[in-house]
């Protein structure tokens, strides 16, 4: 702006804004901003209140705020104690301004730290070596009635490998159904890992003694983190999607009869696309392989009759899993390379 005012001296103040490009109200109100501001000085000292603690009496609050008796104890309850015992060193807004004057106006209660809970990463590379357990519950006849569905699930295959419709959730009903299907599969000690989430009937002791007898492996779900079991949560989703599922059953009879109607379709008919449009229990019982192989000779007969229906591409039957994961550990990215390249121009 110096430069605008330098030339409107001898030319005036239209033809220098003109010259400049500049509005000529943008320059006056500049113009006026800075005579206005003028020399910044230092605001004045403020006084001290009359009515404000003095420093011994400051001193003395702080002593008893840092107390051990009073250390983990918020500022309100301090006053409130400190009034009970006929007291007084000073209002809750008083505290918690020395306190913040000093860095210490953090949380002052001593409360329990949750836990770190690490992220389950459970792999299965066959049937029987990772099962996922969960209850869900059914609506019954009545308002606020309901059943209680136990399902253990073989990760790899698919496989149900044992279900339990009950009239309530407990810790005794699920250690029995868990031991009858670890009988019932014969699992050799040390060779599964059973994964559920934080339920009170997952986590209780009798299951857990059970588990420590048998030597099966246990983990648990992260709290609140639904995609830590999400075998158990896909295969509810089936049940209840189904067009055939009710709103309601009329009897835990009508409610069990309807999972065994399911769980055999599930394990015997539906094709599971997570396990190559296999049935959980071709998976399960180790017959996948023969059946995609059986489905490779159909799918070459139909490519030599029709090839050009193929564009010319042999057509291969889905893959078969090879592994199952909860929470596949993260793959490392390799830190692109600085090294300069260079070119040979001949």
């Amino acid at each position: 702006m110096r430069s605008v005012n330098d030339l409107a001296v001898h030319v005036g103040m239209k033809a220098a804004c003109q010259a400049f490009g500049l509005n000529r109200g943008f320059v006056y109100r500049d113009r006026a901003r800075h005579h206005a501001i003028g020399p910044r000085r230092a605001p004045p000292a403020r006084p001290r209140p009359p009515l404000s603690l003095s420093s011994l009496e400051q001193q003395v609050l702080l002593e008893v705020l840092d107390s051990e008796r009073f250390a983990d104890v918020a500022p309100p309850t301090v006053y409130a104690t400190l009034l009970d015992e006929g007291r007084y060193h000073g209002s809750i807004r008083t505290m918690y301004r020395l306190l913040a004057a000093r860095n210490q106006s953090g949380e002052r209660r001593n409360q329990r730290v949750h836990p770190v809970y690490a992220k389950p990463e459970l792999l299965a590379v066959r049937p029987r070596e990772v099962w996922s357990w969960d209850i869900t519950k059914l609506k019954g006849p009545g308002k606020w009635t309901c059943f209680h569905l136990y399902v253990i699930l073989d990760i790899f295959s698919r496989y149900v490998v044992g279900w339990m419709l009950a009239q309530r959730e407990s810790a005794e009903l699920a250690e029995q159904f868990i031991a009858e299907t670890l009988q019932k599969e014969n699992i050799a000690p040390g060779t599964l890992t059973l994964h559920a989430d934080r339920g009170t009937s997952m986590r209780s002791k009798p299951v857990a003694a059970l588990l420590i007898d048998l030597e099966v492996a246990k983990t648990h779900s992260r709290p609140h983190v639904s995609d830590d079991n999400p075998y158990s949560e896909a295969q509810f989703k089936t049940l209840k999607y189904r067009p055939d599922f009710p709103e309601r059953f009329g009897s835990i009879e009508d409610a069990r009869a309807h999972c065994q109607r399911f769980f055999s379709w599930y394990n015997l008919e539906h094709r599971h696309s997570g396990i190559g449009l296999m049935t959980p229990a071709a998976v399960h019982e180790g017959t996948a392989t023969a059946m995609r192989a059986q489905r490779a000779v159909t799918l070459d007969a139909a490519f030599a009759a029709h090839p050009l229906r193929f564009k010319g591409i042999a057509p291969k039957p889905p893959e078969l899993p090879t592994a199952a994961w909860i929470n596949p550990p993260k793959k490392e990215t390799t830190p692109p390379s600085t090294t300069p390249t260079c070119s040979l121009i001949s």
